[in-house]
């Protein structure tokens, strides 16, 4: 077994459990792409397991801080197994879900969402590549599905020095089943497409600030509604469904994306919805914030759910200035009384700074707003004690006062 040997000073991260190994903590030692190492203090006390990643910053990544284990096909086996348990615990109202998490699962760099009968798999660091055989066959085995479809194409795998890979994993799919799917998410449906949407296809992780936005649209029942960065129009969807048709609500949904869109308008036709309750913009939606403002327009209720403005903390002060602008321009537009659900998927924001950077931009738009909930992702994308980065998604739902 090839060792890993960190610098003085450089365990303490891992004694208290944390799996990334940092280059810069490395003071000898290698492997190949994905092979297990030993990884030992300064002095030679051991301290984990990992899979080494010669060209990424996070050198390797922890499997186990268990001298005693092995990582083999059977230990793989246990954590797929694990994951999918701990699913079957969670409270997760749809036919879809995500079953295996990355850091959070004990599988680094590994991500795989169920969309119905349908498996769609990330592999996204070394290790996890170098044991694809082997977890193919154990999610195959433990779901006892039969497709799975590869969506490796994030930009953390060029980090790891691997290729772009998509495609049919698993034997072809049954005759008729392609890429496009549909999904039951509470009490509507949503179509997708696993091989040309963002990430695995869907952002399963808003599914309970979805939920929550139908309630509030139900409970204050909203006149107008913009929906930013709609994408396929899951919260448009939500508004739809819990705004009553005689109080002739209208929705406003914007996005940069004709593709997205397009299934966006699919998604409203899909749950039965009026087409005269919803317009869709393909525009940037910074520039339309500033339009809508000079143009008079007020909104009942706001949905801010930005693509990721910062991967890393070292992109978190130029992502802090275009959140600050977006969150101005919205509360302005937001009537006395309305709601804003705003939200930050980049892990490079903390819960802390993103309070901060949502309170600066009530202050210079002269707004003021009740902080009514915190948001975060569904119980399906977990966060644990050890791996607080996990917590990249956050949102605060903030009513105008």
């Amino acid at each position: 077994m090839k060792t890993l040997r960190l610098r003085a000073g450089k365990e303490k991260s891992l004694l208290r459990r944390h799996p990334w190994i940092f280059d810069s903590a490395v003071a000898k030692g290698g492997a190949d792409p994905g092979e297990t190492v030993r990884v030992e203090s300064a002095e030679g006390r051991f301290l984990a397991w990992a899979a080494f990643s010669p060209t990424s910053k996070i050198r390797a990544r922890a499997w186990s801080f268990d001298e005693a284990e092995r990582i083999d096909a059977a230990f793989l086996n246990r954590r797929v197994a694990a994951a999918i348990l701990a699913r079957s615990r969670f409270d997760i109202a749809s036919d879809s879900c995500r079953l295996i998490h990355g850091e959070a699962d004990g599988l680094p760099g590994l991500v795989v969402d169920r969309y119905g009968q349908t498996l769609v798999a990330q592999f996204l660091s070394c290790g996890v590549e170098r044991f694809k055989p082997v977890l193919l066959e154990a999610l195959l085995a433990h779901t006892g599905l039969k497709a799975l479809f590869e969506r490796s194409d994030a930009n953390s795998r060029e980090l790891e020095g691997l290729p772009i890979v998509t495609g049919w994993l698993s034997e072809a799919p049954e005759a008729g089943q392609g890429t496009q799917l549909v999904l039951q998410e509470h009490q509507w449906q949503l179509g997708l497409d696993i091989e040309r949407g963002h990430k695995t296809g869907f952002y399963l992780d808003q599914r309970d600030s979805r939920w929550r936005f139908a309630q509030y649209a139900q409970r204050l029942q909203f006149k107008r509604v913009l929906n930013c960065f709609c994408y396929t129009g899951g919260f448009t969807v939500a508004a739809l469904s819990g705004l009553s048709a005689a109080a002739a609500p209208h929705i406003t949904s914007i996005d940069s994306s004709a593709l997205a869109l397009e299934r966006a308008r699919a998604n409203v036709a899909l749950n039965g919805f009026d087409a005269a309750a919803h317009t869709f913009l393909d525009a940037d939606v910074n520039a339309i914030l500033r339009l809508f403002l000079e143009q008079g327009k007020t909104f009942d209720a706001i949905v801010l759910d930005p693509p990721k403005f910062a991967p890393t903390a070292a992109h978190a002060e130029r992502a802090a200035r275009a959140y600050k602008d977006i969150n101005r321009l919205a509360l302005k537009l937001l009537t006395p009384g309305g709601v804003l659900f705003t939200f930050s998927c980049s892990g490079g924001i903390s819960v802390d700074l993103f309070h901060k950077i949502v309170a600066s931009a009530g202050l210079d738009a002269g707004v003021d707003g009740f902080i009514l909930e915190r948001l975060g992702a569904a119980p399906d994308h977990p966060m644990t004690i050890e791996f607080p980065e996990g917590e990249y998604l956050k949102g605060l739902v903030v009513m105008r006062r």
